[in-house]
């Protein structure tokens, strides 16, 4: 059985967790917000200690790759190259929304639709759709919620189950009575499974050029006219 190293630094917390098969060895999981670049390696650390392995043991390394916070991802990426390049070891890229889609599934194994939803401000959210047996049917998207913004996927009146950390502000739009949601915080013990699919397919990702799936390109602004004249000049503003 693979040992497999998860890091989870999409979301607001930081996540590690070591696993051997579907086993889960030893975990941490951040109770700060946005203190990945602290955290990260202290974690590792920490999980390999407390499961008395080295890293060299290591069979790979997954990481979730997005959609999520910018910095957040280039964090762990780097994290997770960092280590694979030390080591010599595969990397495993995880949709963080397959990874949540997994959860779901994971937590009832139901026949149904899984919508995973990540927060995107306001009522805006990242989502794809996946099947039971994980494959994706629908590809990653950005969505306004409205009542009908699901409406091919509710349409048969079969099971649609919602999850991730956007579902309170999806119930209040979403009525459907066959509608299930479950509130999910992506950790690193949800990337177990995608990971394993993974590692005996031997999907694996490419060390020196793969790159965070940010969706969406960072909202950088410019400097008005007026401002960047007087930061051209030396003025004081």
């Amino acid at each position: 059985m693979p040992l497999l190293l998860h890091l989870e630094t999409s979301a607001e917390f930081c996540s590690v967790c070591l696993s051997e098969g579907t086993t889960i060895l030893a975990s941490r999981e951040g109770t700060e917000r946005f203190t990945h670049a602290a955290h990260v390696t202290l974690y590792v650390e920490a999980c390999l200690a407390e499961a008395g392995r080295m890293l060299n043991e290591l069979s790979a390394v997954s990481v979730s790759m997005g959609p999520g916070s910018y910095t957040g991802l280039r964090i762990g990426l780097s994290a997770a190259k960092g280590i694979c390049y030390a080591i010599d070891k595969p990397l495993i890229a995880v949709s963080t929304l397959e990874a949540l889609a997994s959860a779901a599934y994971e937590l009832r194994k139901e026949e149904a639709l899984y919508i995973p939803m990540i927060d995107a401000r306001r009522m805006e959210v990242y989502t794809a759709t996946f099947d039971a047996t994980q494959k994706k049917i629908k590809d990653t998207e950005a969505l306004i919620l409205t009542e009908n913004t699901f409406a091919e996927q509710l349409k048969n009146n079969a099971k649609v189950v919602f999850c991730g950390n956007a579902v309170e502000k999806a119930q209040t739009v979403i009525t459907a009575s066959h509608a299930d949601f479950q509130s999910l915080i992506s950790v690193a013990s949800h990337l177990i499974g995608p990971a394993l699919r993974k590692w005996h397919a031997k999907d694996f990702a490419d060390v020196a050029y793969s790159a965070p799936f940010y969706f969406k390109s960072p909202n950088i602004t410019t400097p008005k006219p007026n401002v960047l004249n007087k930061i051209m000049n030396g003025r004081n503003i």
